[in-house]
């Protein structure tokens, strides 16, 4: 296993400070979690550039799960070249950086089987360590005060709470109304997550601390939630549904639908751009699980946080499928998989010119990395 080495956590102080006066009281966090540096946005500390010293040393790469080939594909983002491959366990879903971002860790969920497994990736050499054998681990998440890793198991319907870096089960929680778990974020204290329910509309929401389901909420539409981000302000979440075509907002703390913003067709992905004002959103171009390659509504849309519109366009040339994936440590670049494709788009973020790269069969949630901020909340590097 990875020889772990605790990064320096990075913040401002117990207030935050602007011209000299006290504006805002601390955010009231669950214990060992890191400050919220400014409570008005939780994405100050993955701002561009901000790389901690000891994961800049770590060379950039675009690490590519291939679900159909069973292997990773590494990108290097300046040449954009394959560089390396490697196999990995059954269905690699996910590429996912560790909350002290020391390891990424691919979730294998062995679809239809129980081989599942996380295969140890050390972005220092970018090589992969033994697989570790876990159960179902769709995706995977760490809770915000860096003492649990939760592998979603999505067809066992059920959040297992794991010790974070050797994957020993510490408990589990049944979500028996949440058909199809599978991805989650967290509000500004960390005290819940809000995981979407893919099969059946619903979202659920979950007590870190406690380890308990806190309530459902159906939807109001649409009915195939997908990737869902917390919005700068951390109470509000953005959900992703790739049957609605848009993006749903809910009040975290209420547990409410307050809004609905349409994108495109198949919505599915969402990324914070790094100053963290705007939102980018992957439409599949498909409605359906396993679509058609070369979709003609497949494309990018982005959201402006500060007035939830939709303020540019960006369709794929001769169609896609863009996925999941992550803003490059520059903020320059958004890399995403195509999904039904074979290829992962480097879609430049001022133009939304886009490059595709040839991979393996079916990519799904690659990573980009290193990346700017203090702690990885899980999935494909949302830091924070």
């Amino acid at each position: 296993m990875i020889q772990k080495k605790k990064l320096p956590v990075l913040g401002l102080g117990t207030f935050l400070l602007l011209g000299g006066s006290a504006l805002a009281q601390a955010v009231d966090t669950i214990p060992g979690m890191p400050p919220v540096v400014d409570p008005k946005n939780i994405y100050t500390e993955t701002r561009a550039g901000n790389l901690n010293p000891e994961v800049a040393q770590d060379p950039p790469r675009i690490y590519v799960p291939n679900l159909r080939s069973n292997n990773v594909y590494v990108i290097d983002p300046q040449t954009y070249k394959v560089v390396a491959r490697f196999k990995v366990g059954k269905s690699p879903q996910h590429v996912v950086p560790s909350w002290d971002l020391r390891t990424l860790w691919v979730t294998n969920n062995a679809e239809g089987t129980t081989n599942g497994s996380l295969t140890p990736i050390d972005p220092r050499t970018t090589q992969p360590l033994p697989n570790v054998a876990v159960d179902d681990p769709y995706n995977m998440y760490f809770t915000p005060d860096g003492k649990s890793a939760i592998t979603v198991a999505e067809a066992r319907e059920r959040l297992d709470f794991r010790d974070p870096h050797t994957m020993e089960m510490q408990g589990s929680v049944s979500v028996p109304q949440c058909k199809g778990v599978n991805h989650a974020d967290f509000s500004i204290d960390g005290r819940y997550a809000i995981f979407t329910c893919e099969f059946g509309g619903y979202l659920a929401k979950v007590d870190t601390v406690n380890r308990t389901v806190m309530g459902y909420l159906k939807l109001s539409g649409g009915g195939m939630p997908q990737d869902i981000l917390t919005a700068p302000d951390g109470h509000k979440f953005y959900v992703a549904d790739m049957h609605a075509d848009g993006v749903f907002v809910i009040d975290g703390d209420t547990f409410r639908e307050t809004g609905f913003i349409p994108t495109g067709v198949g919505t599915h992905g969402l990324y914070p751009s790094r100053d963290g004002t705007r939102m980018y959103v992957a439409n599949r171009g498909s409605h359906k699980i396993h679509g058609p390659p070369h979709g003609k509504a497949g494309g990018v849309s982005v959201i402006d946080f500060a007035t939830d519109r939709v303020v540019a366009n960006w369709p794929i040339p001769g169609g896609g499928s863009p996925d999941m994936g992550n803003v490059s440590n520059d903020g320059g670049t958004l890399w995403l998989s195509g999904r039904f494709d074979d290829v992962v788009y480097a879609i430049d973020t001022t133009t939304g010119a886009t490059r595709k790269i040839p991979v393996g069969q079916e990519p799904h949630g690659l990573t980009v990395w290193p990346q700017p901020g203090r702690y990885s909340i899980g999935h494909t590097g949302i830091l924070r």
